[in-house]
């Protein structure tokens, strides 16, 4: 094991990847582990609360979506341990690390919900995005990780996008959350 306490440990690994590289991988996939659950919170906040004339469908999808994220939470924190690391999966260290806002206490209608929701995919996708491009080559397997959670977020974002198309929720070109500019 290398030097450090808690989060900074690096445990001696055979695999064929520098120290330094396993480092800086589990320094990334740290904090989408925090951006991670913290998305399954918001959304399952979400599917608890919702009401309205559509509140069947919403609650089933938000379930639906949050049960998805839900097993990205794993993937990413086995890929923590599997690079040497240690994993930081408790509430308030995702809380703390979070790269998503923190998700309004007062939205009631689906709708609402919805585009609370399509705003964080978006903005997690582009994190996600954005650690396909950090692994780059020097790790495939989290690139590839990443890679697989990104496809899934951005079909999940059409879902919740298509639902908004002619309310005033929907999405004007140049303000999306997660624009690749």
């Amino acid at each position: 094991m290398t030097k450090g306490k808690g989060a900074d440990k690096l445990y001696a690994s055979r695999l064929d990847l520098s120290e330094k590289v396993r480092g800086e991988m589990v320094q990334l996939l740290n904090e989408s582990l925090a951006s991670t659950l913290d998305l399954w919170t918001q959304i399952k906040q979400a599917h608890w609360n919702v009401k309205g004339k559509e509140f069947y469908q919403y609650h089933l999808l938000f379930d639906q979506i949050a049960g998805e994220v839900y097993e990205y939470i794993d993937m990413v924190a086995e890929r923590i341990t599997a690079l040497g690391g240690v994993a930081n999966g408790t509430a308030r260290m995702a809380a703390e690390h979070s790269a998503l806002k923190e998700y309004p206490s007062d939205l009631v209608q689906g709708e609402e919900h919805v585009a609370a929701l399509a705003d964080r995919l978006a903005l997690y996708g582009k994190h996600v995005r954005a650690g396909i491009e950090k692994a780059g080559s020097a790790d495939a397997d989290t690139a590839d990780l990443y890679t697989e959670i990104s496809r899934t977020i951005d079909q999940r974002l059409w879902f919740l996008e298509s639902i908004l198309v002619g309310s005033k929720f929907e999405a004007k070109s140049g303000e999306l959350a997660g624009s690749r500019h």
